[in-house]
């Protein structure tokens, strides 16, 4: 072992194959002071790289996992540590094929090879299984076997090699200092180092090590039971390693592969089993084979073998095979099932490279160095960042309830709009009381929970029934209700009241705030008191990293209003970028004020009934913010709009939220009020004014030139990201985002498209490929293919509405194309391109 030295300019602790991956990225790119921790001996420290299975399948729904996971494939690949076999995803029931043919659209638009086969393609490929079984598969190619623990030792040498790597194994992390919020020294039982940076790539020890400094990493440390039998005559007959394709047995939560002559066989449908870090034992505990190898309960196992006889009849003959390996191995599971990767939200400078699956470390590990190096990367984080997680998420009591929730999910069939189910409600917003009297089925964001529509709407759906398209695919219709669109329709005639108690909501105060908020946004923030601003904030390369409102209260004061689900994120953006010396206080207020909003043709009338205000055009515009009371209540007004309709966001310190409630829905009556949900707010109202949506529209990969979000004039302060703007404007999109909306077949509205196969109307989620009337994909001139970013109804028009970043060429109105959605090719036209929005294309209704 190297001697430990006293100073370093990044730690990483861990030598699983993500923290090997990251010192040899971060060596890569220029750092040469990094030291690599690990309590265990090399080249296994005892942590699940060292007994996972270490298949890599290469398609996920999740854009961000599959460029991941093919970023690794190609790092592996180029490490010559990948044994390539292809994988294939059966399935035994036909929701399962149709989930496979789901896996199929996410492969078109993310761009990787795939194939549906059928049962007798299936016994080709694997000619050990009984396909008789199956109703048919999903084919990659390029599903591969990784050796990661060979894969960890040639990048260690490869950061070794440019003298950037000081190698300490056998060494554990006792405390990490912390001083004015930030790491500062890590304590190990060998010696100090001080350091800034420290990054935490130890697995299931992670949350136990982050815990040093004060910080939570929400993981809990779970089984994955592994079973390897052999020698089987027949395998090992092959003389390979294997010499079929992996296979998933996805109905069964099951998985086989060859292991030489030796059959893997491993399962996700037992029960949880879960456990704690502090559980571990050390490296050589008694009866384990490492400390994340547990002994196997065959109790657990049982039907399991047997349905793995089932499907392997001929190499599972024996009664009782002989076993070489039976483990009940720990991985890591979050709240959502998602990594967790990011500096921490505690703790500046210490950094998570947790519950990252083998297949995409490499990528991971590349991911985070660039992150800690430059503050941006080529692959966006959005979806894994550790900030998206509320400090109530990071309990430990949520974390095992969400992972015990989670564990069947890992082979099951999710749907995109799906919802937890445990620990809830966490959050709720003033209202609740009122919304949940009113029959709200709610939806969850940052632990909120949001009213999606509401069951008190139902007589609506009678007076809409004539303009309200039924949903008869139970796919289509799963999490939905045509409530949602009843509102819609309503709020567009009369006024309705939105529960936005979920705006995550951060004020910035002090003599530099101005010059923060500056030298972050793109719009210019210094403008009047009163005004409203909203604005992108880019990363270094120009994407998006943030989409929100800012509203300059005084000349000192502003307040910034966030989506709950960003608010983590925008808090930590917000934070690191604060001065050292003072002169800014950035304050999370989330919790202590609450919004309500109010938008329809009759919000003006409504509002002037428990206000003394002018709220008329010309004394209260567009666009801007004043403080008034409302019958006793002190409150901020925005007249902004994400529906399209006149109306106001209406900011109240949360203990008045109540009473707000109940005035606006007395002093509403004679209007027509009714409640409406995010259904309506995030969906329908939304995509009708064609407005974009962070992590969906808007991701590190676009710009606001592409986005069409581009302000006619470039401010003259600098700001992050602006000469990358400034470029990007120069050099014109290389692709515009558009809506497209579904062609009915017969006429009607959004009726039965082409290739639906049974006549049925069809509801795109998100995620689906975008093709030419010919049936192929489309790829601008970046490389990136077109697909939908984001779907729903539009009422108001009576069209279904889908919003997609198309090259030039395809992105003029009228231009027909075709989606791809669960096996069937439908056909669609450009709406509209950039920001003009389908609905209401003058903006009239809002700025009325």
């Amino acid at each position: 072992m190297a001697a430990l030295p006293d100073r370093a300019d990044i730690v990483v602790i861990g030598a699983g194959v993500v923290g090997n991956a990251a010192v040899n990225h971060l060596a890569e790119l220029g750092w040469r002071s990094i030291v690599q921790i690990d309590k265990g001996p090399l080249p296994d420290p005892g942590g699940s790289t060292g007994h996972a299975s270490n298949f890599v399948f290469p398609v996920d729904h999740s854009r961000e996992i599959t460029d991941l996971t093919v970023d690794s494939l190609r790092q592996y690949e180029a490490l010559g540590v990948l044994s390539t076999c292809g994988g294939i995803e059966v399935a035994r029931s036909p929701e399962r094929m149709q989930e496979l043919t789901r896996r199929m659209s996410s492969a078109l638009s993310w761009g990787v090879e795939a194939h549906l086969l059928s049962p007798a393609e299936i016994q080709e490929l694997v000619p050990y299984c009984d396909a008789g079984l199956l109703l048919g598969g999903f084919h990659t190619p390029t599903g591969a076997i990784v050796d990661p623990l060979a894969a960890g030792a040639l990048f260690r040498e490869r950061a070794e090699g440019l003298g950037a790597l000081t190698l300490c194994p056998e060494t554990e992390v006792i405390d990490l200092e912390v001083s004015g919020g930030r790491v500062t020294r890590v304590v190990t039982d060998h010696g100090e180092i001080d350091t800034e940076i420290v990054v935490i790539a130890c697995g299931v020890w992670s949350p136990r090590v982050a815990a040093l400094a004060g910080a939570a990493i929400p993981l809990t440390p779970a089984v994955h039971q592994m079973l390897d039998v052999g020698p089987i005559p027949q395998l090992e007959a092959t003389k390979e390693w294997i010499s079929f394709p992996l296979l998933r047995d996805m109905d069964r939560l099951m998985y086989e592969r060859q292991r030489g002559p030796d059959l893997e066989i491993g399962s996700y449908a037992h029960r949880p089993l879960l456990h704690r870090p502090e559980e571990i034992p050390a490296y050589g505990a008694p009866g384990q084979a490492s400390p994340t190898s547990f002994p196997f309960t065959d109790e657990d196992f049982t039907a399991q073998l047997e349905h793995a006889r089932e499907m392997f009849p001929g190499l599972l003959t024996d009664p009782d095979p002989p076993r070489k390996a039976a483990i009940n191995g720990l991985l890591s599971l979050t709240p959502d099932g998602g990594a967790l990767i990011g500096e921490t939200p505690e703790v500046r400078g210490l950094w998570s490279a947790a519950a990252v699956w083998i297949k995409e470390a490499a990528g991971v590990g590349r991911l985070l160095a660039e992150l800690i190096s430059t503050g941006d990367s080529e692959i966006d984080p959005h979806e894994s960042d550790i900030a998206r997680f509320h400090p109530s998420a990071r309990t430990d009591a949520h974390v095992r309830a969400r992972a015990a929730e989670g564990f069947p999910k890992i082979y099951g069939i999710s749907h995109p709009r799906e919802q937890w189910l445990s620990d809830r409600p966490s959050r709720t917003s003033p209202f609740h009381p009122r919304t949940d009297a009113l029959g709200a089925v709610c939806f969850e964001a940052a632990g909120w929970e949001r009213p999606q529509w509401y069951a008190s709407n139902a007589p609506l759906l009678e007076e809409f029934a004539e303009r309200i398209s039924p949903r008869e695919h139970e796919w289509d219709a799963r999490w939905w209700s045509p409530l949602i669109e009843a509102e819609h329709l309503a709020m567009r005639e009369r006024v309705a009241m939105v529960d936005l108690g979920a705006f995550a909501i951060l004020d910035v105060t002090g003599p530099g705030a101005l010059a923060v908020l500056e030298s972050l946004a793109v719009a210019r923030i210094d403008v009047r008191i009163g005004r409203v601003v909203y604005t992108p904030l880019l990363t270094p390369a120009g994407g998006f990293r943030s989409d929100l409102t800012i509203v300059r209260r005084g000349s000192e004061s502003f307040r910034v209003i966030t989506g709950g689900a960003e608010g983590g994120r925008d808090l930590v953006w917000l934070r690191d970028h604060l001065p050292a010396d003072g002169s800014v206080q950035l304050a999370d207020v989330g919790s202590a004020v609450t919004t309500l909003g109010l938008w329809g043709p009759r919000a003006r009338d409504l509002l002037a009934e428990i206000t003394a205000a002018d709220v008329s055009d010309a004394a209260f515009g567009f666009g801007t913010a004043q403080d008034v009371e409302l019958v006793g209540i002190p409150a901020s007004l925005l007249r902004i709009s994400y529906v399209g309709e006149l109306g106001w966001e209406i900011h109240v310190a949360t203990e008045h939220g109540l009473q707000l409630w109940d005035l606006l829905w007395e002093a509403g009556q004679g209007h027509g009020v009714l409640p409406a949900g995010i259904g309506v707010y995030g969906t329908t109202g939304r995509l009708e004014k064609g407005y974009r949506l962070m992590g969906a529209e808007l991701t590190a990969e676009y710009d606001p030139v592409e986005s069409d979000l581009a302000l006619p004039k470039v401010k003259k302060a600098d700001f992050l990201g602006k000469q990358a703007y400034l470029e990007s404007r120069e050099r014109g999109p290389a692709t515009m985002l558009c809506t497209l909306a579904l062609e009915p077949a017969d006429g009607t509205d959004h009726g039965a498209q082409e290739g639906t196969g049974d006549g049925r109307a069809r509801c795109m989620t998100g995620g689906e490929p975008i093709l030419t009337q010919d049936g192929a994909t489309i790829t601008d001139a970046r490389g990136r293919r077109s697909f939908v970013t984001s779907a729903g109804p539009a009422p108001s028009l009576g069209r279904y509405l889908l919003m997609a970043y198309l090259p030039p060429e395809h992105a003029q109105v009228g231009t027909r194309l075709q989606v791809d959605y669960l096996g069937a090719r439908h056909a669609a036209s450009v709406l509209s391109v950039g920001r003009t929005p389908p609905f209401d294309p003058e903006d009239a209704r809002m700025k009325a």
